[in-house]
């Protein structure tokens, strides 16, 4: 590679958007690992970047922001009009005044905003959540044999949750999942855009008059006093990070769940549990694959490759992490990857992320122990785009089982419906239902954290090794 031409400038770079790039994005960075640490891509027509292939090279540049800043108002070729405001990459990259696209106090101010409120949430209480929603929605096709786990859960699931989280109306929050499915796919990506900023507006109007419980009041009443711009902008990334990647990250787990063998093996072969699933996806197909964009503060060297300052740096999570230059392969148990970025702007809710990840897998492997994927594993298609990591389907079957049905209510006393018990409104943002208390309140009920388990499927000639697996997980 020619040492004193900055990767960007090398002609157009490969593209990272399109099918073939999806299909096999591991062999395209074996091929860019040529170049160095660094190679030069095209995000989308136009939109050159180097991107990090190299896993020091990586957390060096995620670990210095004084040589590497966030803030896109650094971005040269967007400020000088060589990359127009409706390209389809500009809203995943142009700067918004928030935690992710900010440097310094800026920084400090929005991350302590977003880290104090999302320290309020009790995980019991969103394990217990999850767990209701789980349920509610493996309902609706446990009874078809059948099911898109993509559509039908996965994309469906973080949706139910960030309502619940951020207090947000269903009506507002289906606007906001098809506003963030735009600009990850790069589709139509200015309307998109624009869905989104009406939709917060929207919530933010509705949060101000009527607060709750929930991450949108506490970030407003949180001591920084964020604007209303402001606010709509940590909404962006909180909510953008919540759904899109939320359900990649199911639906790649459940995808090495039901098609790899030392996953759903046979348990004399050593089956590995849903964390260690979880642990793999997160090495091999990260839900971000390609992001943490930074720009060089100054013409700089990266271990060889000249960067130029003000030209897109994108760190690739999934190539650092499949570097060969690791010493091991061991990934169980290891959370040295790069899936949540690292440096002062690692991801704030890695563990609520997790969390909800790992009880969506094992609620719908525990109602539905006989899933087995319709199709081979290598005739699943995944979605074009430089960013993401993400299936267009994922179908499955299954025996189907019945709904199970709730015990009817024992009749009252004198054959009058005892009228249900009032819900304690949600009148201020210090509203603490979401939060765990330092000691039981009569006011405030406590959060249920798990759900009761119907029936499992009933035996088939053809038992999936994750009946077995799930019944000794479970102690039966």
């Amino acid at each position: 590679m020619p040492s004193a031409v900055c990767p960007a400038h090398q002609g157009p770079g490969t593209p990272l958007y399109g099918p073939d790039f999806a299909a096999d994005p591991q062999a395209v960075y074996e091929r860019l690992r040529e170049y160095g640490p660094a190679a030069p891509v095209e995000l989308a027509p136009r939109v050159r970047a180097t991107l990090v292939t190299d896993y020091r090279a990586a957390l060096h540049v995620l670990r210095t922001p004084e040589a590497f800043v966030k803030d896109a108002r650094h971005w040269r070729a967007f400020t000088e009009g060589r990359v127009e405001a409706d390209n389809p990459v500009v809203p995943m990259m142009a700067y918004r005044p928030n935690c992710l696209f900010s440097d310094g106090d800026d920084h400090r101010r929005y991350r302590q905003a977003v880290d104090d409120s999302l320290a309020r949430i009790d995980p019991n209480a969103l394990r217990g959540y999850v767990e209701r929603s789980a349920d509610s929605l493996i309902d609706r096709f446990t009874a078809l044999g059948e099911a898109d786990l993509l559509g039908s859960y996965a994309k469906t699931l973080p949706l139910l949750v960030f309502q619940q989280l951020f207090g947000c109306p269903t009506e507002i929050g289906d606007r906001l999942v098809e506003g963030f499915s735009g600009i990850f796919d790069g589709v139509d990506a200015e309307r998109a855009d624009a869905l989104i900023t009406s939709s917060l507006q929207e919530l933010i109007a509705l949060k101000r008059e009527r607060p709750g419980a929930d991450m949108t009041s506490w970030l407003m009443a949180h001591p920084v006093q964020l604007s209303d711009e402001e606010m709509l902008h940590q909404l962006v990334v909180l909510i953008g990070a919540g759904t899109e990647p939320q359900q990649n990250l199911i639906a790649n787990a459940l995808r090495l769940l039901l098609s790899d063998d030392r996953f759903a093996g046979d348990l004399a072969g050593g089956s590995m549990p849903v964390e260690d699933a979880l642990d793999e996806v997160l090495w091999l197909d990260p839900p971000m694959a390609n992001y943490a964009v930074h720009y060089p503060t100054a013409d700089l060297d990266l271990g060889g490759v000249p960067l130029r300052a003000g030209e897109p740096v994108v760190v690739s999570f999934a190539a650092a992490n499949t570097d060969p230059a690791l010493r091991s392969d061991r990934r169980t148990g290891n959370r040295a990857h790069l899936a949540w970025s690292a440096g002062p702007h690692h991801c704030p809710a890695k563990d609520p992320a997790r969390l909800i990840a790992a009880v969506a897998v094992e609620k719908l492997l525990d109602r539905l122990p006989d899933l087995e994927l319709a199709v081979p594993a290598e005739r699943l298609v995944w979605r074009p785009g430089p960013f993401h990591r993400a299936l267009t389907a994922l179908p499955v079957r299954f025996p189907p089982v019945p709904v199970p049905v709730p015990a009817p209510q024992p009749p009252h006393p004198g054959g009058a419906h005892p009228r249900p018990a009032a819900q304690p409104p949600a009148t201020t943002p210090g509203d603490r239902r979401w939060t765990a208390p330092p000691a039981p309140s009569p006011s405030i009920p406590p959060a249920p954290t798990s759900t009761a388990r119907p029936p499992a499927s009933a035996p088939t000639a053809r038992r999936s090794p994750w009946s077995s697996l799930m019944a000794w997980w479970h102690g039966r």
